[in-house]
């Protein structure tokens, strides 16, 4: 990853799924990253620790959303937490023996990955619960997205 994209790393609405508890969830998890990718030397365990603690969390609440609904994609978004997780053990090993250039290079992987996890897995499971939950699909509101400012000036121009 590019140290462009990940010193501008950050929480954007347009990752909203239109669900409070994702969102929220989704939104500390940015933080964290934020946090790891920012983090001292010396601050580099607690980052992680930090990271890891709410990744195993919320990992494990997905997961058991996806199990309780039969979420088709199961397997494959379930996968994809393990792996993250796998990951974060070696690079915790790493960093016992000094290794910190391993932790950053965890962390700008994890701000590459993190979007598209959200855009892709977790929005069909933000989906799927809605839809056994009400019947439809959520709507969601964005705030100061590049598509929401070309609508806004398109019709300002009509």
């Amino acid at each position: 990853m590019s140290s462009i994209a990940m010193n501008g790393f950050c929480w954007k609405d347009e990752l909203l799924l239109g669900n409070t508890r994702m969102d929220e969830e989704h939104r500390t998890f940015a933080l964290l990253i934020r946090g790891l990718l920012d983090a001292p030397d010396d601050a580099l365990a607690v980052a992680l620790d930090e990271l890891v603690v709410h990744a195993t969390q919320h990992f494990e609440e997905e997961d058991a959303w996806m199990r309780k609904l039969s979420f088709p994609a199961q397997a494959c978004h379930m996968q994809e937490h393990a792996a993250v997780l796998m990951s974060a053990a070696g690079v915790r090993r790493r960093l016992r023996n000094g290794e910190f250039r391993v932790v950053r290079q965890f962390a700008a992987e994890l701000a590459a990955w993190f979007p598209p996890h959200l855009q892709h897995l977790d929005s069909a499971l933000a989906h799927w619960i809605f839809k056994h939950a009400w019947g439809g699909k959520p709507l969601v509101f964005r705030r100061n997205t590049p598509s929401t400012e070309a609508f806004v000036n398109a019709h300002v121009l009509l």
